[in-house]
């Protein structure tokens, strides 16, 4: 029975090796044990991190469970293949919608655009500083014969171009008409227009006739230091050109003033401002500061930083702000150098310079003159959002005036540097750093040249300084609105004048154009803050940005993840898939002996069913088996192979085979 059942067994089919994939060829084995399939991993057997083994698995994977819309129809519509089509061309697209929405997101939010907001706020305010100056230049002593030289020199000049006696208007003496023009440099002379340059924008017809003086212009020759250049500083008004002139010599007479100099004369606070009342309070010496423009004569500064107690307003209007009084008269005046009468008048910040030039304005004689302001400030962004400076540290220029960085004080400096590097003496107008001359012909004789040049390239910013200095992230201003009005009137002028002339020793023959009045003051005390900010914050720029994954895709923030793991998971297998390649082609350690192995246990194949192999003989049988080389499996012995014997012939077919013979 035991037999029986082990024949069953034996007769039954060999099971398929389990393990196997669809596609694997099962080679039968010969005799011998087939060998143990191997074992499934269980559940509990299974790595930590396990990937797909293609790619066609990984997207099957992912399309059947991502949360992106959209996906699982490219594997339910799989077997058809049109709709597998659409949708694929139809997620490719709206990816494609996504993204490009993505780069105008990004790409406006790296363009880092400000939004502007205002803001409207009330509250007490700080008065700003008030600078005022007489428009009166004034004669030091210690060059007054030099300017009393240059008038002499310029009375000379304008009888000889204009024949013009202005002996009466200069009020220096003068020690009659003669050529005085050689002690100077750059004497100012006539030059003569080409009629053709004159008439081609000129819409006279030739036959008209035409004044001789129109046919010339006026101006002075400047050189450079061996004269190999030269050109004329022409003016096409007489006016100009001889102001221009006299301010040329002005300056070089001024810059030999010593560095101290001693007091003043007209540094009291009386013989400029006759009355001076802040919120109808009187001021007195510690609430302004006193210095000398060149051009401008005597300026008072009212309310400066130096000032220990800052005026501030609590109520608008007319009588809450500043009021002075002013002389306007021109007591030894230069007439050639200031062609105005009046005052000049500032408003600023504590801690900027007045730069009477750029934001002055005149007061007129003989009106009372109501200036309201209304503040304003502004904060800019720095950095990525614009091109602005908090404090002046980052800019390439260096700030010659003792005050807070603005920009105007950089332009001035800038410049004042370029005139010492290219000419080598510094500007009158501007501050000079230490160890450096201010310029006079008499110690750098080409300096006009020089400086007339620099400014036509500082005008057409070759110098780079508008490029160089910043403007200030924040930035206080004062908005000016005037009104005038005739002071003192009529009716009043006469009780006025009185009292003036009783209490201020005023006396001048036309009143009227001698005094002046104005009344600076806040508007309303509202005042307006513009500032900037982000308009598209990281905050604005994740909304968007999901706003539109959710458009496209109805997503969320895990469906990016579930996105970024597709993709790593892509890289892995790509990774895995070249290794792999590069292992089996290049790095086999052992590959020739492993192959014989694989040869050697390898059983032969079954010949054909109508070939035999020939019976062994005996003498080779009873020598015992013969020995192989246990590595070594050589080919089938084909020769040896023969027709089967039918069953009747076997004993002849076994006697043939032996040609030795029998026993």
């Amino acid at each position: 029975m035991e037999g029986t059942k082990l024949e069953e067994q034996d007769a039954s089919p060999p099971q398929p090796t389990p393990g196997l994939t669809k596609g694997d060829k099962h080679e039968e084995q010969g005799l011998g044990p087939e060998p143990a399939a191997p074992q499934q991993p269980t559940a509990e057997e299974e790595a930590l991190i396990e990937f797909h083994r293609s790619y066609r698995e990984l997207f099957e994977f992912f399309c059947n469970n991502t949360t992106i819309h959209g996906a699982i129809r490219l594997v339910c519509s799989q077997h058809n293949r049109m709709k597998t089509a659409f949708w694929a061309v139809l997620w490719l697209c709206t990816f494609g919608m996504m993204y490009w929405q993505f780069g105008l997101l990004f790409g406006e939010y790296f363009s880092y655009p400000v939004s502007l907001n205002i803001n409207l706020n009330s509250d007490k305010l700080v008065f700003p500083a008030v600078t005022i100056c007489t428009l009166n230049p004034y004669r030091y002593p210690e060059i007054k014969e030099e300017l009393e030289e240059l008038d002499r020199i310029t009375q000379q000049t304008l009888f000889d171009l204009y024949k013009y006696d202005s002996s009466p208007t200069l009020v220096a003496g003068s020690r009659g008409r003669r050529d005085l023009r050689s002690t100077l440099p750059h004497p100012l002379q006539r030059l003569r227009v080409p009629r053709q340059a004159r008439s081609a924008a000129s819409s006279v017809r030739d036959n008209n006739p035409q004044v001789d003086w129109k046919d010339w212009k006026i101006g002075f020759q400047l050189c450079n230091q061996n004269k190999s250049d030269c050109f004329y500083q022409t003016y096409s008004s007489g006016v100009d050109a001889v102001r221009e002139w006299y301010r040329f010599h002005y300056i070089n007479i001024l810059s030999r003033l010593p560095e101290t100099l001693p007091s003043l004369e007209e540094d009291t606070l009386g013989n400029f401002i006759f009355a001076c009342r802040f919120n109808q309070v009187s001021c007195n010496q510690a609430n302004y500061s006193h210095f000398h423009h060149p051009m401008y004569g005597n300026c008072y500064t009212f309310n400066d930083k130096n000032n220990s107690n800052l005026w501030m307003s609590s109520m608008p209007g007319v009588n809450n702000g500043l009021s002075l009084m002013l002389r306007t008269e021109q007591n030894d005046f230069i007439p050639l150098l200031s062609t105005v009468t009046g005052a000049r008048v500032m408003v600023h910040g504590q801690d900027e310079p007045a730069f009477m030039d750029d934001g002055g304005f005149n007061l007129r004689p003989g009106v009372e003159t109501s200036i309201s302001m209304r503040k304003e400030a502004l904060d800019r962004l720095g950095g990525d959002y614009g091109d602005c400076t908090k404090n002046g540290s980052d800019v390439p220029v260096k700030n010659l005036y003792p005050s807070k960085y603005t920009q105007q004080v950089c332009i001035h400096s800038c410049f004042q540097e370029n005139m010492i590097k290219e000419c080598g003496c510094a500007y009158i107008f501007y501050p000079r750093p230490q160890n450096v001359e201010y310029c006079d012909y008499r110690k750098h004789s080409s300096w006009g040249y020089c400086y007339y040049k620099l400014q036509a390239d500082f005008s057409s910013d070759h110098l780079g300084c508008f490029t160089k200095c910043r403007k200030p992230c924040s930035v206080t201003s004062y908005q000016l609105s005037a009104g005038y009005s005739r002071w003192p009137s009529v009716t009043s002028q006469e009780w006025v004048f009185e009292m003036l002339s009783r209490q201020n020793n005023y006396t001048i023959n036309n009143k009227r154009n001698g005094v002046a009045k104005v009344n600076i003051f806040f508007k309303e005390l509202n005042y307006k803050t513009n500032s900037e900010s982000p308009s598209v914050t990281m905050v604005t720029l994740l909304s968007n940005l999901g706003s539109q994954w959710s458009l496209w895709f109805g997503s969320s923030v895990l469906s990016v993840v579930e996105m970024a793991e597709l993709i790593f998971d892509l890289l892995v297998i790509t990774f895995l898939m070249l290794l792999r390649r590069f292992r089996s082609r290049y790095w086999s350690p052992g590959r020739g002996d492993r192959g014989a192995q694989e040869v050697a246990s390898t059983q032969a194949s079954s010949p054909p069913s109508h070939f035999c192999p020939h019976p062994t003989p005996l003498y080779l049988s009873q020598l015992g088996p013969a020995p192989s080389p246990a590595l070594t499996a050589p080919p089938p012995a084909y020769a040896t192979l023969g027709p089967c014997p039918s069953p009747g012939g076997s004993a002849g077919a076994s006697s043939s085979a032996y040609p030795l013979g029998g026993p």
